[in-house]
């Protein structure tokens, strides 16, 4: 029975997603286990609604079991939100890895080995040298077609799932996206981008037309943005250079902007750089708030973590070799330490998600959802 893995973060669920899992259904795959991001989102911000709402949503709609990819491996760079969510899949036992992408595989496959070749690799490095910021550097270096393609949001993420793919022995299988574009302000019919379905939510405005979800209390990092500020202020510049992403000196520009402004957005424009990409940044910022260092960000995915499976998929309740986190206080006890400082990210992404959604999740309380 195929079994496919996609990696997401549903932020939030929407008719987009909802194409995309009822598509694996009928073409590639007889069972469905969704990789999700938590309480934080790898663009560097809080998620629009808690993990446990979008796991509901996507059981609802496609999905037979939801397992979170870590807040660590979420504050990421690509690659390691890939490899680390490609290592849940074959944990998982997935024969192949779906997921959305502006180009076909062919182009896709073209554009790594044109980047990987030695003379790609040289002119990255003298662009930067130049002062290119890295996705110009890359885009410059490849040169037409393939970097074009490789600016494309989707692309950036595909070309890591393929890599990791290969490593672990998985298919890869790159679906074309349907309706708008990643970001994309526009409509298509019933279908819009996340982005533009959260700035609906955010602001009031009718969004039914383009997601299943209903967000009564949207989550903000305005919600958080004291202890954000809290934090950055009271970190010496050695703890800022423990952070993860931060090197060439980067911690002395955070320490001394934190000491100067007094908003998030602020921070963040001050520190953005030619080199670091304001998504960068914001991770970087939000993974003081969280604790998160370098050396949890080298660690492969310790465990396997269920937030939720339909009642007739109990099978999938099973690993290859991490341990397997159904009950999370009985899970977390079988825990060695640095599995555990691991765990405690999530928990602390959840004391955030509880301040910004205004709500009181109890992660060793609140069991998995079953539907």
């Amino acid at each position: 029975m195929p079994r496919a893995a996609v990696i997401c973060e549903f932020n939030p669920f929407h008719n987009g997603h909802k194409f995309l899992l009822e598509n694996i259904k009928s073409t590639y795959a007889d069972e469905i286990i969704c990789v999700m991001s938590g309480h934080f989102v790898q663009r560097g911000d809080i998620a629009i609604t808690d993990k446990y709402a979008r796991t509901k949503t996507a059981l609802r709609y496609g999905a037979d079991m939801v397992v979170e990819l870590p807040t660590v491996y979420v504050m990421a760079s690509a690659k390691t939100f890939a490899e680390n969510g490609v290592r849940l899949a074959s944990e998982l036992s997935c024969d192949r890895l779906c997921f959305g992408s502006e180009n076909s595989l062919k182009e896709l496959y073209s554009t790594i080995d044109r980047l990987d070749s030695p003379d790609t690799q040289r002119m990255i490095a003298e662009n930067m040298k130049r002062g290119d910021y890295y996705p110009k550097a890359v885009s410059d270096a490849l040169g037409q077609p393939y970097g074009e393609i490789i600016k494309k949001p989707n692309n950036i993420l595909a070309v890591e799932y393929i890599r990791a793919c290969k490593c672990y022995g998985i298919e890869p299988i790159a679906i074309p996206r349907e309706g708008v574009a990643h970001d994309d302000v526009r409509t298509g019919g019933n279908i819009a981008s996340a982005s533009h379905i959260r700035e609906l939510i955010t602001t009031g405005e009718p969004y039914h037309a383009y997601t299943p979800m209903t967000v009564e209390n949207p989550a903000t990092l305005a919600a958080v943005e004291s202890a954000v500020l809290y934090r950055l202020k009271s970190m010496t510049r050695e703890e800022l250079a423990k952070l993860p992403d931060v090197s060439e000196g980067l911690e002395n520009r955070i320490f001394e902007v934190a000491a100067q402004y007094n908003s998030f957005s602020e921070i963040c424009e001050q520190i953005k750089t030619k080199r670091y990409t304001m998504a960068r940044v914001r991770r970087i910022l939000l993974s003081a708030l969280l604790g998160i260092t370098k050396e949890m960000h080298a660690t492969p995915v310790p465990y396997v973590r269920v937030l939720g499976v339909r009642k007739e998929r109990s099978a999938l309740l099973r690993t290859n070799s991490l341990p397997l986190i159904i009950d999370v206080r009985r899970g977390y006890d079988l825990l060695d330490n640095s599995a555990k400082e691991i765990f405690e990210i999530d928990l602390k992404a959840t004391s955030l998600m509880n301040i910004a959604e205004n709500t009181g999740l109890n992660e060793f309380s609140h069991g998995i959802i079953k539907q």
